[in-house]
């Protein structure tokens, strides 16, 4: 088949939905099909756009077999709930003619749009219109809920009934995929039909990722003496709730055994590093090569994966995979019954969100047990290989999408 993405981010980009696009379209490619990608320079989530791609408009290239379009857009340095929506519209506005150009050169049969954002899902349906191909539409997260979950947009402003309205406009595709059972039966519950909804799941880079069985590299490099180390990777951004770990830090400032290390970038960096000036127990480092992941998540004896109240059912986190395939325990924020909750019962603890106290009990529990430790380190790599397989997810996925492409109810 020919196909058609639309997605905001792509691979060179090393976390968030980037990654999960590029495997997509790279695995379709291996797959037989013919897939061009319509997306923005790379910025993610440094928010600023890689020098290699910056300057000289749209920037055309074939990647592995993949046919890519790189638009240049707005990308706010500090971004809000204006500036995002400024951000999303600006490539919505690039990809629309790029889209119908395309089509018109090899008439897709599929277009798959990727959500967020949802602005751009506006061109990914123009061009299955204008060219009658079957429209796929990925949720990676409910971003308008998300919106009121992070504060980036208040339920009860005047923004919120439009913005509402426009996602379920928008969420009116052929299939609708998204990342986890919890987030496919809120979309059913939203009235899409049961036979649209479709589980594809980001995977876990079981290859790529293993359980270290020897002292991480990184602790000598970054000059880490306390046997403890208590990480979060990934983006510093609000919906992470992040500040839970800065509170815990300081609850157990006169432990001397333990190093708190938050490794990544994001809108909120500099904000925390401030915040953490005083804690000799909490270091900063930068989001590393692919090729060094499985040394920096094998330098955690326990992962920290905090989410803020009401939105552990609105994304899961991508970073959790990857946590999982290091083979190590994960104290998650969320609620009892949550997806987040579900998805490392046994491989790991959930606290409440926003609660430091509890999340110090848990941690220090944890660390004063290491037969749990490595029980749960062990369950984690098992769960990352059971469910996270990429193998498995995207031949499910290959299938599903074939048979629409196909005519399939």
């Amino acid at each position: 088949m020919n196909i058609l993405i639309v997605g905001l981010n792509y691979s060179p980009e090393p976390v968030g939905i980037g990654p999960y696009t590029a495997g997509m379209a790279r695995w379709l490619v291996e797959a037989g099909h013919s897939v061009t990608v319509v997306c923005s320079k790379p910025y993610y989530p440094a928010w600023k756009v890689d020098p290699a791609y910056a300057g000289g408009g749209v920037k055309r290239n074939v990647e592995d077999g993949v046919s890519v379009i790189r638009l240049p857009i707005y990308v706010p340095s500090n971004p809000n709930g204006r500036r995002r929506l400024l951000h999303h519209a600006s490539f919505a506005a690039r990809a629309l003619p790029v889209v119908l150009t395309e089509g018109r050169k090899q008439r897709p049969d599929v277009v798959i749009g990727i959500a967020p954002s949802l602005v751009s899902l506006t061109a990914a349906r123009a061009a299955a219109r204008a060219y009658k191909a079957k429209l796929w539409i990925h949720v990676q997260d409910f971003e308008v809920e998300a919106a009121f979950a992070t504060g980036l947009l208040s339920p009860n402003g005047r923004l919120a009934k439009p913005a509402l309205a426009f996602e379920e406009w928008s969420l009116d595709a052929d299939r609708i995929s998204t990342i986890s059972p919890q987030m496919c039966a809120k979309l059913i519950e939203r009235g899409i039909a049961p036979e649209k909804v479709v589980e594809f799941r980001n995977w876990a880079s079981i290859d790529l990722v293993r359980p270290l069985d020897r002292p991480s590299a990184l602790r000598k490099e970054w000059g880490i003496e306390r046997p403890y180390v208590a990480l979060y990777s990934g983006n510093i951004a609000n919906k992470q709730g992040i500040e839970v770990v800065l509170d815990a830090a300081r609850l157990l400032k006169d432990r001397r055994d333990l190093q708190f290390v938050i490794c990544g970038e994001g809108a909120n960096r500099s904000r925390l590093e401030l915040q953490a000036a005083d804690l000799d127990n909490m270091r900063f480092f930068d989001l590393q090569p692919m090729a060094r992941l499985s040394e920096l998540l094998g330098l955690a004896t326990v992962h920290l994966l905090p989410q803020i109240a009401g939105a552990a059912d609105l994304v899961l986190p991508s970073k959790l995979t990857n946590m999982l395939a290091s083979g190590r325990p994960i104290l998650a924020t969320a609620e009892p019954g949550t997806g987040l909750a579900h998805e490392i019962e046994g491989c790991g603890i959930a606290v409440r969100p926003g609660d430091a106290a509890d999340l110090v009990c848990a941690m220090t529990s944890l660390l004063n047990d290491e037969s749990s430790q490595r029980l749960m380190g062990k369950r984690a790599r098992e769960r990352a290989e059971k469910r996270w397989s990429r193998v498995e997810i995207l031949t499910r996925f290959t299938a599903e999408l074939i048979r629409m492409g196909e005519g399939g109810a």
